[in-house]
């Protein structure tokens, strides 16, 4: 059985499977039928590749697989560590498309042309990428903006790698081995879903206004903020940021800056998204960090954002909680909890490797921890054992790393595990803080309100239930009669036992008492009660073979 392919992704088909056999997965292009589509046309099978092939390999193959290599460069289960290092890297600078396409896309979106909307707008872009391109302009009041357009027709052309894509992933899952192993449908539904929401720049300039509003009482950090009225799925108009990647800091710049106040102020922001507000900043790679001309923090490009509900945020406090307290089976035990297995999932493997790796850490206390590599050193035992771990897990564990990084660029020495250490007691008062909302109050209070009125009624009920010896205790129970039931079988059996070897003692008694009814030359009453024990036994052996075999049948699952 092979996919049924659809002439108009032939092309899309080939490249997959010229990837897929390049870098040694000939078996899934031959069980999928792809090797149809490739016309000789097939890498030499003995030839070497290396992981920056395949970041160039995908940067070639367009946005569709840029952002793929993007997404599983946080799958640990899926590629070896140099692979998901070179991923890491993947850029998407390509080149930009005409500026007479971005004046008619405009144009469309707005409803009005570029020199009625924009007092100047540049026609060179400041940054290409493989979705759409940024230009710096101003609007009539003076505000300089810039302005991030969509590439045309780019839509439709990652609608149509994602069709092409999808057939395979089904195939796979249903079909092979690694398919049912992996998941392919559920990596192909993420991608998918990014994707979405990375085309929708609306949803961006929200991220914009929802960072914004929760990092406001941090003065070091700015977030650049949406035009709204200029603002449509298409194009986005937001504040322009003045400054410099932190990458490109000159050695002159660093001496004016205090590099270790704005690394800590960095960190204890993302510290109070990623633990109280559960929406952070997902890409926070050197490039979308700038050092803004009057000496703070930008955080750009919110397209990528994490998201965590407060009961992932718990379970990842009381991870590293455990971790950090050398309890590796209530670390283990949460890591199970929150994860999916696997029909490999090898339990004592698994455990074997959290009690090694909490056994390293265990001089360490929770402020020393490095969070990021915590959380992908355990997504990563998961993994190998075959736990599928939530995907918040291992993209936090990604995010704090990459911001590691940007802490050390800002400050050499900065050492962010003191960091968390300095501000992780007031980081958890915010959050105690945000749960008692007037919302969860309220609420809070209702429900005590109907427990105190409600109180002397249910009381005065029980006490007359105790006084008038009415009291009762009703338990319920799944499959009660059929629990009874079993238990009565049960009984009658040892029943049947007891007074089958009460006949065979008493004939062994008879045999030993002379009378004149004999049969075979014994005692008659003494080898009557010998064959109604063993008519006994006979007959109580057949139920207990016949009724088990029924029984173990209708229990087992059909084929």
């Amino acid at each position: 059985m092979q996919i049924a392919f659809k002439p108009e992704h032939l092309k899309r088909y080939k490249d997959i499977a010229l990837l897929l056999w390049k870098y040694g997965r000939s078996d899934i292009v031959q069980q999928t039928g792809l090797d149809t589509v490739l016309d000789g046309s097939r890498p030499a099978s003995d030839s070497v590749t290396k992981p920056e092939e395949l970041a160039a390999d995908l940067e070639r193959m367009g946005p569709t697989f840029i952002k793929m290599g993007q997404m599983l460069s946080s799958r640990i289960d899926l590629l070896p560590p140099p692979y998901l290092q070179a991923l890491t890297r993947l850029q998407d600078n390509v080149q930009p498309f005409p500026y007479a396409e971005v004046e008619n896309i405009v144009h469309v979106e707005l409803g009005v042309r570029v020199s009625k909307a924009f007092a100047r707008f540049e026609e060179e872009p400041l940054a290409a990428a493989s979705l759409g391109q940024v230009h710096r302009a101003a609007l009539r009041d003076g505000r300089e903006v810039v302005v991030k357009v969509q590439r045309p027709n780019i839509r439709q052309q990652i609608q149509e790698d994602l069709e092409a894509i999808e057939p395979i992933a089904a195939f796979l899952d249903k079909h092979t081995e690694t398919g049912h192993r992996y998941q392919f449908v559920r990596v192909f539904d993420e991608l998918r879903k990014s994707l979405l929401r990375e085309l929708d720049y609306q949803r961006e300039a929200a991220n914009l206004v929802s960072l914004a509003d929760s990092l406001k009482d941090f003065p070091r950090i700015c977030i650049p903020l949406p035009v709204e009225d200029y603002t449509t799925p298409r194009v986005l108009t937001m504040d322009y940021i003045h400054g410099v990647k932190v990458t490109s800091i000159s050695p002159l710049a660093r001496l004016e800056i205090n590099g270790r106040e704005l690394a800590e102020e960095l960190f204890r922001a993302y510290l109070k998204q990623v633990l109280v507000d559960g929406l952070f900043h997902a890409d926070p790679h050197p490039g979308n960090v700038f050092l803004t001309d009057s000496g703070c923090i930008a955080l750009l490009d919110l397209g990528m954002v994490g998201r965590l509900a407060p009961g992932m945020q718990d379970q990842i406090l009381k991870l590293l909680l455990a971790v950090s307290e050398g309890r590796s089976e209530e670390a283990s035990d949460i890591v199970i909890r929150t994860s999916e297995t696997r029909s490999d999932f090898n339990e004592a493997e698994f455990r074997r490797k959290i009690a090694q790796f909490v056994l390293e850490n265990q001089n360490n206390t929770i402020q020393q921890l490095n969070t990021g590599s915590v959380l992908m050193e355990v997504a990563r035992s998961a993994a190998t054992a075959g736990l599928m771990s939530p995907p918040e897990l291992t993209l936090l564990g990604k995010t704090l790393l990459s911001l590691d990084q940007v802490g050390r660029v800002l400050d050499p020495e900065f050492n962010p595990n003191a960091s968390i250490r300095k501000n992780a007691a007031q980081i958890l008062n915010q959050r105690m803080l945000k749960s008692m909302t007037p919302g969860n109050l309220m609420g809070t209070a209702l429900e005590v309100k109907d427990f105190v009125s409600n109180l002397p009624g249910r009381l005065n009920k029980i006490l007359d239930a105790v006084a008038n010896a009415e009291l009762e205790l009703k338990i319920r129970t799944a499959d009660a009669h059929t629990l009874l039931d079993g238990f009565q079988k049960i009984a009658n059996r040892i029943a049947a036992g007891l007074i089958l070897a009460a006949l065979i003692i008493g004939a062994s008694i008879l045999m030993h008492v002379q009378s004149r009814f004999q049969l075979f030359g014994y005692p008659g009453l003494a080898i009557l009660c010998f064959i109604m024990a063993a008519g006994g036994a006979f007959w109580l052996l057949f139920d207990i073979f016949f009724h088990d075999s029924k029984a173990k049948h209708r229990r087992s699952p059909p084929n």
